[in-house]
């Protein structure tokens, strides 16, 4: 079985992510996709983080209704920070009949140079990228490499940064997320 990483702290998780990895699910050669709830990206501040256990019951809650999306925490209880790398090998030997493979926004490709042991990470799996409007150019090493494949899936210009901002200010921002996760935030009083 083939399983693409949509690795993220989803905080909160909103339509944009559900659109991407459904996408993916659907349209790649993917037979499912696992949202890795990150408890600590090392390129986030940890303040601005809901707890571990909401920002996992939102992914689950939004994906109850979608067969080929699964919840991960399987990060909570790795070393922290995580590295994607220390994921991937703690997958590999836990389920070693799957196939990993990550996904990320054609943004993390121009940084992935940057990730602690890409080569590696490179030589092992397969990266599925979805298209992203930033700065920047992905590296030419990147360029037609056979193990980086490019999905043409809708580009989603929202973030999580944009709604915790909306939710604070008190903008009605919930057709941007999914309804059982609009209902968790409300209910627990989140970011306001």
């Amino acid at each position: 079985m083939k399983i693409g990483l949509y690795f993220g702290t989803f905080n909160p998780i909103h339509i944009g992510h559900l659109t991407i990895a459904n996408h993916m699910a659907e349209y790649s050669d993917l037979d499912q996709v696992w949202f890795v709830v990150t408890p600590h990206s090392p390129f986030k501040k940890k303040s601005s983080l809901l707890d571990n256990h909401h920002r996992f019951q939102m992914v689950d809650r939004a994906i109850e209704d979608y067969s080929k999306l699964r919840a991960s925490d399987i990060e909570f209880n790795l070393p922290q920070p995580n590295y994607t790398i220390n994921t991937l090998t703690y997958l590999e030997e836990k389920y070693p009949d799957y196939d990993f493979a990550l996904i990320m926004g054609e943004d993390n490709l121009k940084n992935f140079h940057k990730w602690k042991n890409y080569e590696l990470i490179l030589e092992r799996h397969h990266i599925y990228v979805y298209p992203r409007i930033s700065n920047g150019k992905v590296e030419s090493r990147f360029d037609n490499h056979p193990k980086i494949h490019s999905i043409n899936s809708p580009i989603m210009q929202l973030s999580s940064t944009f709604i915790r901002k909306a939710i604070k200010d008190g903008k009605n921002i919930r057709p941007m997320l999914p309804e059982h996760v609009w209902k968790y935030l409300d209910e627990m009083n989140f970011y306001k």
